[in-house]
C-alpha cells in the first residue's frame, strides 16, 4: 500500500511502503545479532582453550619430578673425568673400559620429540643489503635452543620474522606444525631486547592486563601473576608503579610478563643483560623449570657461558648465514683439542702416543698424536701402577669455539 501525506501547502510527499521498511529493519537486526553471536562464540572458544592450557600447566607443575642420573658412558666427552682414588693396584685394570672412544651422538638413544619451530630457507634484505641468507633450523618441544652470533649477525631479524613482526622475503616458517596464524601468536611469549612496559601502570595490573591480551581469563591471570611474584620474591611490590622499580626489578617484571599467559614457545632476547648474579641465577632457574614442563625456549644472548650451561642445541649466525648448528656436546667434541688432562700421584713417564705435554700446576696436559685414542693413554697409566685422580678429555669452551669460528 502506498500512503500519501499532504503538507499544509498541499504538496504531496511519497513515503516508503511500511512493510518494506519493517523488512529492512528486521534484516539489519538479524545481521547484527548473527555477527555478535559469532564473535561471542569465538571469544568463548579462545578462553576455553586458554583455561585448558592453564589447567594442563598446573597439572604438570604438580606432577612429581623424577631425578635423572647419568653414568659415565652416557656423558659427553667433556664430562669424562675419572676419579680413581684409593683403588687397589690389582683392580685398576678394569677402569679402562668406561672411557671407550664414544662421540655424544653414539652415547645416547635419542627420543623423537615434536617439532615446535621449523624455519626453512628464509631470506631477508633491507635496501638491497642481505641481513638473513638461507637460514634453516628446527626446534623441538622441551628444548632450550641457543641463538648466538656477533652484533649485526641477523639474530634479532630472524626472531622478528619468526614472530611475524616483519615478513621474510622468501622461505617458510611453521610453528606448532602449521603456518603462523593470529591464534598461534597467543602461544608465544616474547621478551625483546628493547624493554618496554607501561610505566604508570602497577606491577600486578601489568601482568594481568598483558596476559589478558593473550586471551587468558582475568581471574586465572591474577592467580598466575601472584604465584610468579611470590616465586621471585616481589609480591610486596605488586602495588608499585613500573616507574618506581629499579632497573633490575623492572627487567624481572618484563620477564614475568613474557610467561604469565603460560606460552608454549618462549623467546628471550638478551634476558640476562644488566642483571646481578643473584637475579641472573633466579631467571635461569625459572627457564630450566619451564623446560622441565615441556616448554620450548629460544635464548639469544652474547653470554656464551649461559648458553653453554643452559642450551641443548645452538645455531650460530654470522653476516646473516648459518656457520654452526647442532647439538652443543657434539659441537664441543668436534672442536676438541687432541689432548687429555691428567692429575695423578707420582711422575708420568714416557707414554706411547703422546707427542708433548704441558704443566698446569696440579695437573698435566698430554697432547696426543693423531692415531692414539684417550683410553689407550689411561690404560698405560693404569698398567704403570700410577694412581690416577683425574683423567679428562680436553674440550674447548663455547666462547673459544665462537672466536675460532669468527676468525675463519
Amino acid at each position: 500500500m502506498m500512503l500519501e501525506v499532504y503538507s499544509a501547502n498541499g504538496y504531496q510527499v511519497k513515503v516508503l511502503r511500511i512493510m518494506d521498511t519493517i523488512f529492512i529493519i528486521i534484516v539489519v537486526i538479524a545481521i547484527v545479532i548473527a555477527i555478535t553471536m559469532r564473535l561471542t562464540l569465538r571469544s568463548f572458544r579462545q578462553r576455553q582453550a586458554g583455561r585448558e592450557r592453564d589447567e594442563a600447566w598446573k597439572r604438570d607443575e604438580e606432577a612429581p619430578s623424577l631425578e635423572k642420573t647419568t653414568t659415565m658412558a652416557e656423558g659427553t666427552p667433556s664430562e669424562m673425568e675419572v676419579q680413581i682414588k684409593g683403588v687397589e693396584k690389582a683392580s685398576r685394570s678394569v677402569s679402562t673400559s668406561p672411557i671407550a672412544e664414544v662421540t655424544p651422538s653414539e652415547s645416547k638413544s635419542e627420543v623423537k620429540k615434536e617439532v615446535q619451530v621449523e624455519i626453512s630457507h628464509i631470506n631477508k634484505s633491507f635496501g638491497g643489503n642481505m641481513v638473513v641468507q638461507d637460514v634453516s633450523f628446527t626446534i623441538e618441544a622441551g628444548e632450550v635452543f641457543g641463538l648466538v652470533g656477533p652484533n649485526g649477525a641477523g639474530k634479532t631479524t630472524t626472531i622478528r620474522m619468526l614472530m611475524d613482526i616483519i615478513k621474510a622475503d622468501s622461505g617458510e616458517i611453521r610453528l606448532f606444525g602449521q603456518p603462523l596464524e593470529e591464534e598461534t601468536k597467543n602461544r608465544i611469549g616474547y621478551l625483546p631486547e628493547e624493554r618496554g612496559l607501561y610505566r604508570k601502570m602497577r606491577v600486578s595490573d601489568s601482568l594481568v592486563y598483558l596476559a589478558s591480551l593473550k586471551n587468558m581469563d582475568t581471574s586465572v591471570a591474577k592467580e598466575r601473576a601472584e604465584e610468579l611474584l611470590i616465586q621471585v620474591d616481589m609480591l610486596t611490590h605488586k602495588g608499585k608503579k613500573i616507574s618506581e622499580l629499579s632497573r633490575g626489578m623492572g627487567q624481572i617484571i618484563q620477564f614475568l610478563v613474557t610467561i604469565t599467559h603460560n606460552p608454549d614457545l618462549i623467546i628471550l632476547d638478551e634476558p640476562f643483560a644488566g642483571l646481578d648474579p643473584v637475579n641472573r641465577q633466579l631467571l635461569k632457574d625459572i627457564v630450566m623449570e619451564l623446560r622441565s614442563h615441556g616448554k620450548t625456549v629460544i635464548l639469544s644472548t652474547h653470554m656464551m657461558n649461559e648458553v653453554e650451561e643452559m642450551c641443548d642445541r645452538i645455531l650460530m649466525i654470522d653476516k646473516g648465514r648459518v656457520v654452526l648448528y647442532g647439538n652443543l656436546a657434539e659441537i664441543k667434541w668436534r672442536f676438541r683439542n687432541n689432548s687429555v688432562f691428567v692429575e695423578c700421584d707420582g711422575a708420568i713417564g714416557e707414554l706411547k702416543g703422546v707427542s708433548g705435554r704441558k704443566e698446569h700446576g696440579k695437573y698435566v696436559e698430554l697432547f696426543l698424536d693423531g692415531e692414539t685414542p684417550p683410553q689407550k693413554i689411561l690404560s698405560q697409566l693404569v698398567e704403570s701402577n700410577i694412581q690416577v685422580d683425574r683423567f679428562e678429555v680436553s674440550t674447548p669452551s663455547l666462547n673459544e669455539i665462537f672466536l675460532q669460528v669468527m676468525k675463519r
